[in-house]
C-alpha cells in the first residue's frame, strides 16, 4: 500500500492520561528502556544502554536547543496576549541567522487571544536582562491561513533574539503535559549536549542521556555524531484526515556538517542508531538530497517534500553514492554545512536507507511519529506498546523509551 492510502485510525491505540509524563523523573538516566530485537522485547534503564549496543555502533544525536518560544504581553486593558513563536520568515536563510538578529525580526507565530489585538496596535513587554530594563515590542503585520507574521523589535542593538528569547520567553512544554512550564524546566526539558537556539519542542529521546552514558559510550568504542534539525511545533500536529494523503506533514530545518556525513558514509557497514526520530529524519533525508543531486530532477537537492521520495525519486541508487554525491555539491560550492529543510514522510511502505536502529520514547495515538515507528519495525509496533502500557512505562516527552531494531 501506498502511504497516502493509509488510514491513520490504523495506528491508534488506548493511552490512559495517567501514562502521560507530566515531569521527568529525578535523574534523566534511570528511565525505563524498552529493547526490541527481532519480534522479542526485554528492559532496563538508559545507564546501561551500551550494553545493547554492538562496540562499532554509531549514535546520531540531534543537538538543537530549545528556545523559550512563549512570550505573553499583556495589554493597556490589562488581557493578556500570547505569542507563541514558531519559526523565521522566509526572507531568512536558516533559523541560526533568523536568532542571530539585531534590533528586529519577523516571525512566524500562533497567537493567543489574537481577535482581541487590533491590527496596527503594538504590544509592549518589559524585559529585565540583568543589565538593563528593555522594552519589546510585538506588532501584528500579517494574517495567513494557520500562522500570523509578527515583527518583534527591542532596542538594546547588542542583543540578539535568541537572548531577547531568554529573556523574555517562556519554555513551551508540550500540550499534553497540561501545566506551566516552571524553572526545573529550563534544565530538564532540554538535552545536556542542545548547542544551537531554534527548536519549540525537544528531541525527547536524547532527554535521557547523561555524561555518564556518554562515557560509557566511549569505554565501548561506540561512536557519537551530531546533526541539527530545528523542532517546530508541527511534530504535535494531530493527523485529523481519513487517510494520509490528506494530512499535510510539517517542514523543519536540518544543518549537518560535511565532517558529519564522511563519519556517517564510513559506517554505513556498521550499525548507525539514530537517536530520536528528527535525527531519523534528518539522517534519511540527507540520502534523498543525495539522490537528487545525481538525478536531473529540476528540483532543488536543500528541500525534500512530502511525498517525493515515493513518487518521484529513483529507489535503486546505493547509500554510498548519494552521500559522496551530497559532499561533492558541498565541495564545488564551498560549503561546510549543509544547510536545508526537509518534510519527508516516513511511514509504512518506507524503507529505512541508513539506520539500523532508533532510540525514541513513546509517542501519541493517530501521530506520525507513530507512523514513523510501524514503518521500522512493522506490525511489531503494536506488541511493543501494548507492553509497555501494561508494564508501566510512562509515555510521551518526559516518560521512558526504547531502542528499536529495524528488522
Amino acid at each position: 500500500m501506498h502511504p497516502k492510502n493509509i488510514s491513520i485510525k490504523d495506528y491508534t491505540y488506548h493511552l490512559p492520561e495517567e501514562k502521560i509524563a507530566r515531569y521527568p523523573l529525578a535523574e534523566r538516566d534511570i528511565s525505563k528502556l524498552l529493547v526490541y530485537k527481532t519480534g522479542n522485547i526485554s528492559e532496563t534503564i538508559y545507564r546501561n544502554i551500551d550494553e545493547y549496543l554492538p562496540p562499532d555502533s554509531l549514535l546520531i544525536f540531534n543537538n538543537t536547543k530549545v528556545v523559550e518560544a512563549r512570550l505573553l504581553f499583556q495589554k493597556p486593558t490589562g488581557g493578556i496576549i500570547e505569542i507563541f513563536c514558531l519559526e523565521p520568515h522566509e526572507q531568512y536563510a536558516d533559523i541560526t541567522s533568523a536568532m542571530l538578529q539585531q534590533k528586529k525580526v519577523l516571525w512566524k507565530c500562533l497567537v493567543g487571544g489574537a481577535s482581541k489585538w487590533k491590527h496596527g496596535q503594538v504590544l509592549e513587554k518589559k524585559i529585565n536582562s540583568g543589565r538593563k530594563e528593555i522594552i519589546l515590542h510585538a506588532a501584528y503585520r500579517e494574517k495567513k491561513n494557520d500562522h500570523f507574521i509578527i515583527e518583534l523589535s527591542w532596542q538594546h542593538g547588542n542583543m540578539s533574539f535568541a537572548e531577547i528569547l531568554h529573556h523574555a520567553g517562556a519554555m513551551p512544554l508540550p500540550p499534553y503535559i497540561k501545566r506551566e512550564a516552571d524553572a526545573s524546566d529550563n534544565e530538564r526539558y532540554q538535552t545536556i549536549y542542545a548547542h544551537l537556539d531554534g527548536s519549540v519542542a525537544a528531541p525527547t529521546a536524547g532527554l535521557h542521556f547523561t555524561d555518564v552514558i556518554f562515557e560509557k559510550l566511549k569505554n565501548k568504542n561506540a561512536r557519537t555524531d551530531f546533526v541539527t534539525l530545528h523542532v517546530g511545533a508541527g511534530t504535535f500536529k494531530p493527523v485529523k484526515s481519513e487517510i494520509m494523503q490528506e494530512h499535510e506533514m510539517h517542514a523543519e530545518f536540518i544543518d549537518v556538517s560535511a565532517g558529519t556525513i564522511r563519519n556517517i558514509l564510513s559506517h554505513l557497514h556498521d550499525h548507525i542508531i539514530a537517536v530520536g526520530t528528527t535525527s531519523l529524519r534528518t539522517i534519511e533525508s540527507l540520502y534523498w538530497m543525495g539522490v537528487k543531486c545525481l538525478t536531473d530532477s529540476g528540483r532543488s537537492a536543500t528541500e525534500i517534500t512530502q511525498w517525493e521520495v515515493y513518487d518521484k525519486l529513483p529507489q535503486d541508487i546505493a547509500v554510498s553514492e548519494a552521500l559522496q554525491a551530497l559532499l561533492q555539491q558541498m565541495k564545488e560550492n564551498d560549503q561546510q554545512r549543509w544547510i536545508a529543510k526537509t518534510q519527508i514522510i516516513i511511514a509504512p511502505g518506507y524503507t529505512a536507507r541508513i539506520v539500523k536502529g532508533l532510540v525514541t520514547n513513546f509517542h501519541q495515538p493517530n501521530s506520525t511519529l507513530l507512523l514513523l515507528v510501524a514503518a521500522l519495525i512493522g506490525e511489531g509496533w503494536r506488541k511493543v506498546y501494548e507492553y509497555a502500557l501494561k508494564n508501566e512505562f510512562r509515555f510521551l516527552s518526559y516518560g521512558d523509551g526504547s531502542l528499536l531494531w529495524i528488522p
